[in-house]
């Protein structure tokens, strides 16, 4: 199948169970444990299964979100790999497939679900967390490129990415909102430096990220020039819709992603999917994947399902579980004309109740052994790292307060809160650096 080139959806897949007939058939037809990584994910990606919920025309097959769910549960059982699960999938490819002009499309979006690139998003400063629009990177024109210097904080995949979604300062004269371009921004430049955060649990998922004379060309800006406000509002949507959809729109696999690791791709899909199960055993041991089911299986394992607490936590974490699902899905299913329903936020919002959940559940079910932490500790120390970890979800992603603004203004159409600052030129404002001009 030629670049460019995906199946299309029809009349034939209109139910969930036609929906799972046609993945069943497409495995059969296409997929060989022995395939190089690399030519399974181009058939996948060509065959629009890769994320059937995208237009038919950019890799997709334009399935609601019921019935991509349906394809996914299918995929699932045949424990088939797909496409990264990163910031590229999530949130890069959506927004370029819903701001992009077709020669971005093309050039981006298949890269994405073939793994060739990883993405980060360059969004947050020091000085613009909540309060987004207020950013100071600044990108400034010469001849076709800009000159981009400024700072980011809490780059999720900063470390490895090859291209990052930056949103930069194109006019200071106007007011905050409406002088922000989006760029599809190359990482591995000079000029970029990408120094790793460490967080209390030990990991350094984030980064800070300084710019210094970094360039982008003009042409990669995605949307309109000082428009990039409104295509950052559909990449933090589609944020909060897959970050509330939980598992249910993914694969039960996901291959790398990135230029750095290509070599990876040329190892066969049984040899890819054999390694990675046995390092979710290995890892899960040690503490980083603890879900319901292992607490389940430990209580059981334990002697603790009979207390009545025990049964009570587990009850209220699997109920809100199931709630954040729904709630994802009823965010994509409220998706009209390509768009995305602020109602999303209430899945983030869930997701942040979801993990303080697993948390007392968790600790509820080990006691005062949650505290220990290591591989002799209960779960392989997964309860310390996830107490650790439980007031993350809160945060990234807009906080549960941003979340609860969203809900207010835009799902339950009360007024919004005052912004003096709305009107007035971004150079005028005492906001970051700024404030000491």
């Amino acid at each position: 199948m030629s670049f460019g080139t995906v199946a299309t959806m029809t009349d034939d897949l209109a139910t969930p169970d036609a929906v799972r007939t046609a993945v069943r058939a497409f495995l059969d037809e296409s997929f060989d444990r022995d395939l190089p990584l690399r030519t399974w994910l181009e058939r996948l990606t060509d065959s629009g299964w890769a994320s059937p919920q995208w237009p038919t025309q950019w890799f997709g097959k334009s399935l609601s979100s019921d019935l991509a769910a349906a394809a996914f549960d299918e995929f699932r059982k045949a424990r088939v790999p797909g496409p990264p699960a990163g910031l590229g999938r999530m949130l890069a490819a959506p927004t370029i497939i819903a701001h992009g002009s077709d020669e971005q499309k093309q050039q981006f979006v298949r890269r994405i679900l073939t793994g060739e690139d990883a993405w980060c998003q360059l969004f947050s400063e020091p000085g613009a967390g909540s309060d987004l629009a207020s950013l100071q990177t600044r990108a400034e024109l010469d001849g076709s490129e800009y000159v981009v210097n400024g700072q980011k904080v809490w780059t999720s995949g900063a470390l490895g990415s090859d291209l990052g979604m930056l949103l930069a300062r194109t006019d200071v004269d106007v007011p905050k909102h409406r002088g922000i371009s989006y760029f599809a921004f190359e990482m591995d430049q000079p000029g970029v430096e990408v120094r790793p955060l460490k967080q209390i649990t030990g990991d350094a998922q984030f980064a800070e990220v300084f710019f210094t004379d970094a360039r982008v060309p003009a042409a990669n800006i995605i949307g309109e020039l000082n428009g990039g406000w409104g295509v950052a509002m559909t990449t933090l949507m589609n944020e909060r819709v897959g970050l509330g959809a939980g598992a249910s729109l993914n694969f039960p696999i996901s291959a790398p992603a990135g230029r750095r690791i290509q070599e990876q791709f040329e190892q066969s899909v049984g040899e890819y999917v054999d390694k990675v199960s046995k390092n979710r055993t290995i890892v899960g041991s040690a503490g980083r994947n603890m879900g319901l089911g292992q607490l389940i299986d430990y209580a059981k394992k334990h002697g603790r399902t009979d207390d009545p607490n025990v049964r009570q936590q587990i009850a209220k974490a699997y109920t809100l579980t199931n709630l954040l699902t729904w709630n994802g899905l009823r965010a994509k299913a409220a998706s009209k004309g390509g768009g995305l329903s602020p109602a999303a936020s209430l899945g983030k919002l869930m997701m942040s109740n979801v993990t303080r959940q697993n948390r007392e559940t968790a600790l509820t079910i080990v006691a005062g052994a949650g505290m220990l932490a290591g591989p002799d500790a209960p779960l392989g120390g997964s309860v310390a790292t996830q107490v650790l970890f439980t007031p993350a979800p809160a945060i990234y992603g807009g906080s549960d307060q941003v979340q609860r603004n969203i809900i207010g203004e835009r799902v339950l159409g009360l007024p919004k809160d005052p912004d003096i600052s709305r009107d007035v030129p971004f150079r005028d404002l005492k906001v970051g650096t700024q404030k000491n001009s």
